[in-house]
This record gives structure tokens, C-alpha cells and sequence, in this order.
């Protein structure tokens, strides 16, 4: 009797552990985020567009040129519609990308058929460069993010859109023409590196 009790504690002991194991799926974290890019690991949560030369190297994500002449994109496989995001990157002087959100077309991907939080340290036009969201939401200073390691928080919830760099809100912008898409880490220019990416739905 005393046998058979012991066989049926282990059972349980390997149905839970296998339960527990099954139910920790690779690239997920507590409190509802979910890791899509870590460095490393994480591209097959990705389709690449464009032409940029993106690679795992030294723990990052990099792009530092482009194959051709068009920008280069990696685009989630999934879509978003209401959503906070956790992005570490690092970018040079000159670098300019920015991250893409609600994508509506994959065959052109813009700031016109997505919103995009930019990373441009030197556009032309500072009121839309870093920290800002392109035709939405400007900002004055812009902050600048070349040369070091940054985190953008990136929340979007319905018509709003609100952006953190480094800890200071840097665009609150209320628009409702796109609802939901694909994320999109953008390459054009510079050398831009991503570290960390991370997603939680709202």
C-alpha cells in the first residue's frame, strides 16, 4: 500500500513538473510581457523587409548599412492594436531609425502608413526627430540619443500614443486612423544596435 502511494506522489511530482514546463513558454516574462528580441535570440518573432543588413552580433541586433537603396525593417509576424512596448537601443550620431507601430502596409512601410516614435539625432527638421512621433506629435528640445545605450516606452491604447525616452515623456499624441498592425524596428542610416525588445497587450 505504502508502494503504491509513493508511485502516485512521483506521477504527480513529473505531471506537474511537466506541466509547469509546458505551460513557460521560451520568450515570455511575468506580469503579461513577452520578449520579442533579446540580443541573441528572438529573430523568428521577425520578417525582414528592405535593405538593411540586420545580424545577431556581440549580443545585440545590428544594422550598419544598407544592400540597396531602400530603408530596412524588421516587422513582427503579428499584428497590435493596444499595447506597451520596452525597446533598449543604441545608435550613432547619425544614425536614423525609429520605431514603426499599426502598420498598415507591408509593401510600403512609412510614417504615413504607421505611427513612428523616431530615433534621428540630426533630421533636418528637429521638431519630429527623437523622442518625437512623426507628424503627430512634435517636440522642442529634442533630446538626443546618439552615442549610448537608450530605453524607449512606448504606450498605445487606443487614439493615444505616449512615448518615454530615458525616463522623461517625451510625445502625448491623440490620432485614430490606424487601430492595429505590426511593430517595426526601421534601419536608414548610422549604425543602430537593439539590445532588448519587449511587449505586453493592454
Amino acid at each position: 500500500m505504502h508502494r503504491i502511494s509513493m508511485v502516485a506522489v512521483n506521477l504527480l511530482v513529473v505531471a506537474f513538473a511537466s506541466f509547469g514546463c509546458s505551460g513557460m513558454k521560451s520568450g515570455t516574462m511575468n506580469d503579461g510581457w513577452v520578449t520579442l528580441l533579446d540580443g541573441t535570440s528572438g529573430m523568428e518573432n521577425w520578417d525582414r523587409y528592405g535593405d538593411g543588413n540586420w545580424r545577431a552580433e556581440d549580443g545585440v541586433i545590428v544594422a550598419d548599412k544598407k544592400t540597396g537603396k531602400a530603408n530596412g525593417f524588421l516587422m513582427t509576424k503579428k499584428s497590435y492594436a493596444d499595447f506597451q512596448v520596452r525597446i533598449e537601443f543604441w545608435v550613432s550620431h547619425d544614425a536614423n531609425s525609429g520605431i514603426y507601430m499599426r502598420c498598415q502596409d507591408l509593401n510600403k512601410i512609412t510614417d504615413r502608413t504607421c505611427y513612428e516614435a523616431n530615433i534621428f539625432d540630426e533630421r533636418k527638421d528637429p521638431k519630429y526627430g527623437t523622442g518625437a512621433i512623426v507628424h503627430i506629435s512634435p517636440i522642442s528640445p529634442m533630446p538626443k540619443a546618439g552615442g549610448k545605450w537608450n530605453l524607449y516606452e512606448i504606450t498605445v491604447k487606443g487614439d493615444r500614443i505616449t512615448a518615454v525616452l530615458n525616463g522623461v515623456q517625451t510625445a502625448d499624441a491623440h490620432d485614430g486612423k490606424f487601430k492595429s498592425g505590426p511593430l517595426g524596428l526601421q534601419y536608414a542610416a548610422g549604425v543602430v544596435k537593439f539590445r532588448k525588445v519587449q511587449i505586453k497587450t493592454l
